[in-house]
């Protein structure tokens, strides 16, 4: 019996998932995405779009960096510029991949790039060989693949591959095609191209028609042997195929998969729940693998075979992505190497020793608070102390916020603006408003709230709150989080944050300029 092939997983939450209007992340975060994607042992991981600006740049060259087992991979449009810009990024890369593509859809060529087809498929050869002059590990999408042509798309794969692509990337990037359709195309493109044998088949897909995971699985049928996708499905619009979803589909059904992964699927919970903290974009209960719900059984017939025999309702056991790891419980009285220690497991590392001093002091306050702390309430105090470290011309000193039935809400806060105090009042139509006007009073930031969201870390009554806001200055926009016992508090905490960045201008555009 011949061994199953393997499954290459490529994980763009870095660059299309960072895509998601709002999910913009500073260096700091990728580079603690992009460890956590190594421990999963994520083969290859796209750390973002060099050319679109400064941050971005810095972001893949840090994560170039750091990671050290997986691909470290950069986007660039088939330009000699984004090309270049990519390549020094990746510098720093133990292994580094460029991404280079360009549209090959009628209505693309036509519209977008004003170019005819002759011309696309020169273009693309000479991005593929400027390419290699920076890295062997070459990879080309046709944009918009989902929508071409495909006598056009043998054309262009096959001269690609002359040129020195190793990879082919098939996306579907308006999530238009279907699950039959799309496993059709990479079946007979593999059987017409004449060097199919010389590359790898990729398959990108988005979610617009929620058909992103089926026509991924459907191409992998039909001998696709990578897949790009991302924790939690992020991505622009309605998103990408889902990596959890991708990996445990092909790991659960090996009588359908001729393939196998190597990701360490107990890591999937812990870094679908820092993704989620990092950017601020919740996990619906309901949602496949990691959701809070997917393990669950409330229905007493469900409930009974379960104790009977797990298998007769669950396809899967939890501890395999990562569920039973998550209930280590430290409190007041666990020490220093205790807190380092747990924080290791779950894939988090600090830069000095005053930031683990920062980290414990933190979680000291926070065990005089809450009895238990779980793996959950580390995650979201880290993320804490790393975004107050990232830059902190404005700290929260005091905050008294009064409310009470039958009187307007009423906020004092002192802030810590360039080192010297400054006190604000200001009233609002409840304590969180308040106490952001309050905050405003004080740093005139001149952004607009775009998203509050609170979300609960854990259950009970004294679980943290986790809180993310949003803002928006300029047409640019700052994620910010905090999380406490007191949700005013992490409110505050949150958006100060934001405002942190907003001020800083740490903030960049998200890259529209292409997408696959």
């Amino acid at each position: 019996m011949s061994q199953p092939d393997q499954l290459i997983i490529f994980d763009t939450t870095l660059r299309d998932g960072e895509q998601s209007p709002g999910a913009s992340m500073t260096k700091d975060e990728k580079v603690r995405i992009g460890k956590a994607l190594e421990k999963l042992q994520v083969d290859v991981i796209e750390a973002g779009f060099p050319i679109a600006s400064h941050g971005d740049f810095e972001g893949v060259s840090a994560v170039a960096k750091a990671v050290k087992d997986s691909i470290v991979c950069g986007l660039a449009r088939a330009l000699d510029k984004d090309i270049d810009r990519a390549g020094e990024a990746l510098k720093k890369a133990n292994s580094g991949r460029i991404h280079t593509f360009i549209a090959t859809s009628p209505i693309h060529m036509q519209h977008k790039l004003r170019m005819n087809p002759d011309q696309v498929v020169e273009q693309a050869v000479h991005a593929v060989k400027r390419a290699r002059n920076y890295t062997d590990n070459v990879e080309f999408s046709a944009e918009d693949a989902g929508r071409s042509e495909i006598d056009f798309l043998c054309r262009i794969f096959e001269a690609v591959i002359n040129a020195g692509a190793t990879t082919l990337n098939v996306p579907d990037t308006v999530g238009y095609a279907m699950p039959h359709q799309f496993g059709d195309l990479i079946h007979r493109m593999r059987e017409r191209i004449p060097n199919s044998d010389k590359a790898i088949f990729s398959v990108h897909c988005h979610n617009d028609l929620g058909l992103a995971v089926a026509n991924s699985l459907s191409a992998v049928s039909n001998g696709a042997r990578q897949v790009e996708c991302t924790i939690n499905g992020l991505g622009e619009r309605a998103g990408n195929a889902s990596l959890e979803e991708i990996v445990m589909a092909v790991r659960t059904r090996p009588d359908l998969f001729s393939c196998q992964t190597r990701l360490d699927t107990t890591q999937i919970v812990t870094c679908s729940k820092l993704v989620s903290n990092i950017t601020g974009f919740p996990v619906q209960p309901n949602k496949a693998i990691v959701g809070a719900n997917a393990f669950a059984h409330e229905s007493g017939i469900h409930q009974d075979g379960v104790l009977k025999s797990r298998e007769t309702y669950e396809i899967m056991r939890a501890e395999d992505v990562g569920w039973s790891q998550n209930r280590m419980v430290l409190g007041k009285h666990s020490g220093r190497n205790a807190f380092r220690t747990r924080l290791e497991d779950l894939g988090i590392s600090f830069e000095s020793e005053e930031e683990l001093n920062a980290a414990f002091s933190r979680f000291k306050d926070l065990a005089d608070k809450k009895h238990e702390i779980f793996d959950e309430d580390l995650q979201a105090l880290v993320t804490d102390t790393k975004t107050e470290s990232f830059n902190e011309r404005v700290k929260l000193i005091a905050l008294k916020v009064c409310s009470e039935t039958g009187e307007i809400p009423h906020a004092e806060v002192i802030l810590s603006v360039d080192s010297e105090e400054e006190p604000g009042v200001a009233s609002g139509g409840g304590p969180v408003d308040a106490a952001f006007k309050a905050i405003e009073s004080i740093v005139n930031s001149g952004a607009e709230l775009q998203l509050y969201s609170v979300n609960n870390i854990t259950s009970g009554t004294d679980a943290q709150g986790e809180v993310t806001v949003r803002l928006e200055k300029g047409g640019r926009i700052a994620n910010g989080q905090g999380a406490d016992t007191d949700i005013v508090i992490a409110s505050a905490k949150a958006y100060i944050s934001a405002v942190n960045k907003i001020l800083e201008s740490a903030l960049k555009a998200h890259p529209q300029t292409g997408d696959v």
